[in-house]
């Protein structure tokens, strides 16, 4: 079920779109309620959209009438059709309720300026059950939703699908905020998604009872959310706070300064308007590049599939033998011939220890107890050197 509150002049337009039973009659109890916990008395309720009104429904609507009426006001079930309108003269509801009235009828009889804007028809109220279709219906909205939300138990099932429906007409507003951002750098997609934390903490946070109203406590909520994510998370190199917020401040100075001065202001000219080192300037200027680099992997150019990293050098891998060539060769030129001959044909020729056995005309058991100790008495001095 979709409740939408509207506030009509002096009355409270109520919207049901969906069945009233056992479930839902609760969550439109406590919006009915929240109402008129504010002296919002003469409510309208809009039923032709209802398609179920059980037994319990209407006993919850005689209770809210008679503390309307006794507030001064009074509860008007309007359009309600089908088994809506025959529970309702079942139990003798019908005409007390103003049942087989319009709403656009009892809307007449309030000093009630209806807006002219998009999904109303001329001819009087029904409209598409958009809130954000005329100006202030969001803050009405969310206002009634989270006051109604406010008087449920902290665990109730009903207090959390307030709360999700709440949420779920900002969505737009949220992602209209987003779109202020868009173009920075940051995919849009990504931003959306940050305004929707921003909008669910607002949602949160919100006190209906302040008399503020939603938007203009949401706004700040969502645009602080997405700053935080750009100045948290959008960077691809983290530099320090200290000059994150010197570089927003030499940009300021930049546009500040190119409005009074004849040319563009130079490092020096910011260094003395923001009463900093001009180091200080040239280095905040530099970590700009550090929001967004280029990837060593793009392309050099737009003609050429090079890319940046193939000109820049790399590491020759033969230099981490230097070191080791240059201690073991006075090592090597104090080995007796024989062994060094071994060692040449072993490890520069590839030959085989049988092979190098039919050169020396030695047997290969012999050749192996050679190349083994020969090793390890390389491996003793370098251990030593």
């Amino acid at each position: 079920m979709r409740i939408d509150v509207r506030r009509l002049g002096d009355a409270d337009l109520v919207l049901v779109d969906g069945t009233l039973d056992l479930a839902t009659t609760p969550r439109l109890r406590a919006v009915l309620a929240a109402r008129q916990a504010e002296g919002r008395n003469h409510l309208v309720l809009d039923l032709s959209q209802a398609r179920l009104l059980d037994a319990g429904a209407t006993g919850m609507l005689v209770g809210v009438a008679e503390r309307a009426e006794r507030g001064g006001g009074c509860l008007r079930a309007v359009g309600a059709r089908g088994i809506c309108l025959e529970v309702l003269q079942i139990v003798g509801l019908d005409k007390r309720l103003s049942a087989y009235d319009g709403p656009e009828e009892i809307l007449a009889r309030y000093p009630i300026d209806l807006p002219d804007a998009d999904g109303y028809r001329a001819d009087g109220y029904r409209c598409s059950g958009v809130s954000e279709r005329w100006p202030g219906s969001r803050d009405i909205t969310v206002h009634g939703l989270l006051s109604a939300a406010s008087l449920l138990p902290a665990h109730a099932s009903e207090r959390a699908e307030l709360r999700k429906q709440a949420i779920e007409d900002n969505i737009a507003f949220a992602q209209r905020l987003a779109r202020r951002f868009r173009d920075r750098g940051e995919p849009v997609d990504d931003l959306m998604q940050v305004a929707m934390v921003g909008l669910v903490n607002a949602v949160d946070g919100y006190d209906p009872h302040r008399g503020c109203e939603f938007a203009g406590y949401a706004t700040p909520t969502i645009v602080g959310e997405i700053r935080r994510y750009f100045r948290d998370k959008g960077w691809r190199i983290k530099v320090p706070r200290r000059l994150q917020e010197l570089r927003l401040q030499v940009n300021r100075a930049k546009v500040e300064l190119s409005q009074t001065m004849a040319g563009s202001p130079t490092i020096a000219d910011i260094a003395r308007h923001l009463d900093v080192t001009e180091e200080d300037v040239a280095e905040a200027i530099e970590v700009a590049r550090l929001y967004n680099p280029v990837s060593l992997s793009a392309p050099a150019g737009p003609d050429t599939d090079v890319d940046i990293a193939d000109p820049l050098g790399d590491v020759d891998p033969g230099m981490e033998a230097v070191d080791n060539r240059e201690s073991v060769k006075p090592l090597l030129a104090s080995l007796p011939e024989r062994e060094r001959r071994i060692l040449t044909m072993r490890f520069f020729s590839d030959m085989t220890q049988s092979q190098i056995a039919t050169e020396l005309g030695i047997s290969q058991m012999h050749v192996s107890r050679l190349l083994s100790q020969t090793l390890l008495k390389l491996r003793t001095a370098l251990v030593e050197c």
